[in-house]
């Protein structure tokens, strides 16, 4: 089994709040990631997938490929993007750097399995110091 990752930038505002909750009540939750103006972040995602590699061409899948379905289905998505108000795959979800991680993965996974490959891991980076890692479970 060969794993290859692939790194993408970009960068989105979002705001973590319950409509149904006060200002207050998001503020002592959320914190400053409530504030009602938005907030932003570059992000740093990672794309693995696994698989065997082909005998004829050497590749686990073309990384030309692979930037393509991400850069198409998921970066022109996000980046330069309000993920709360302007990302399809986001509407009605927590815009969590955890929530935006498993749907990455789930909008990735049936574009890398028809390539013939298997969507290992997605891990987004939301600063330097947080990251999360999503393996599909």
């Amino acid at each position: 089994m060969v794993y290859i990752t692939r790194r993408e930038r970009f960068s989105a505002a979002h705001k973590l709040h319950r409509q149904e909750w006060s200002l207050e009540k998001n503020e002592a939750t959320f914190g400053n990631c409530s504030n009602p103006n938005w907030h932003g972040h570059n992000y740093e995602l990672f794309v693995t997938v696994k698989g065997e590699i082909n005998p004829i061409t050497g590749f686990l899948i073309d990384l030309k490929v692979m930037k393509k379905i991400i850069n198409l289905y998921v970066i022109e998505k996000l980046d330069h993007k309000n993920v709360n108000l302007d990302v399809d795959f986001m509407q009605g979800k927590m815009a969590s750097t955890e929530v935006i991680a498993m749907e990455i993965f789930h909008v990735l996974k049936p574009l890398f399995e028809a390539e013939n490959v298997q969507l290992h891991c997605v891990r987004l980076h939301e600063t330097e110091n947080n990251a999360v890692e999503y393996y599909g479970e």
